[in-house]
């Protein structure tokens, strides 16, 4: 193992000791920790969007810290430790690539293919009885909607094209604008959410990415307006919705 990393974890164990080190570390659990390893996973996408290397190597130290993290919680509790887990992940990677690391020849299916039919072979060997077990549950729900229809769709559930997600999606915000009783509003707008990522799946797009240049084209845009707004010295938040309206087509037009 290299000094880094020993380093590393030599830090963790000094820091969860009961005796010497730190209260904070010491009481924390995997629950407690849990909510910073996904914050930090979030973090180094961001700098990996900003295109920003210095700030994408500091955070996938922070990454790495969780991982190590949670290692030494298991380690403590006589589950696991770090070695383990590099362990389990080097056999699993060698397991999913055996045209590279074993003899299977390549048959030349997509990488998506042939990664899934491996994992499905894991998920039978680990007991699973649905097509949709081993979709975490944590997941954001945009994307574990995604995972949940792609997994039904690997079997057969799945409409032909978008034509019927299309329609489907029509018929659920119908039955929104139905919807009366809070409960039953709350179930109408998940229904079609969850139709309205299935029309874009189905369209070839990942939903995630674009609701992501949905969020990005809309912050441009308004704080395009804020800046119209304050050149010619208007208070934004103090516009009527008319003219915030009108602020928004002239950002849109400035982009054209």
């Amino acid at each position: 193992m290299s000094e880094p990393l020993n380093r590393l974890l030599s830090i963790m164990a000094r820091l969860r000791d009961p005796q010497t080190g730190c209260e904070w570390d010491v009481a924390q659990t995997f629950e407690t920790i849990a909510p910073y390893t996904i914050e930090e996973a979030y973090e180094v996408t961001d700098a990996i969007l900003r295109r920003d290397m210095a700030a994408l190597k500091d955070e996938l130290g922070d990454l790495l810290l969780q991982v190590v993290f949670h290692a030494r919680m298991a380690e403590e509790a006589g589950l696991f430790d770090f070695d383990a887990v590099a362990t389990a992940i080097s056999e699993k990677m060698e397991a999913r690539h055996p045209h590279v690391f074993g003899d299977a020849p390549d048959l030349g299916q997509s990488r998506e293919q042939r990664w899934e039919a491996l994992k499905a072979e894991e998920r039978a060997a680990k007991g699973a009885t649905s097509a949709l077990d081993g979709v975490a549950i944590a997941l954001p729900a945009l994307m574990r909607a995604e995972k949940l229809q792609k997994r039904a769709a690997r079997v057969g559930f799945d409409w032909p094209d978008a034509e019927g997600p299309a329609d489907k999606l029509r018929e659920e915000m119908a039955e929104l604008a139905e919807a009366c009783e809070p409960d039953h509003i709350v179930e109408e707008a998940g229904d079609m959410l969850f139709a309205a990522v299935n029309l874009v799946r189905k369209l070839g797009i990942a939903p995630e990415d674009a609701l992501r240049a949905a969020n990005a084209k809309f912050e441009r845009r308004f704080r395009q307006m804020e800046e119209i707004a304050r050149a010619s010295g208007a208070d934004f938040a103090g516009l009527d919705l008319e003219a915030q309206e009108a602020l928004w087509s002239a950002a849109k037009a400035s982009e054209a």
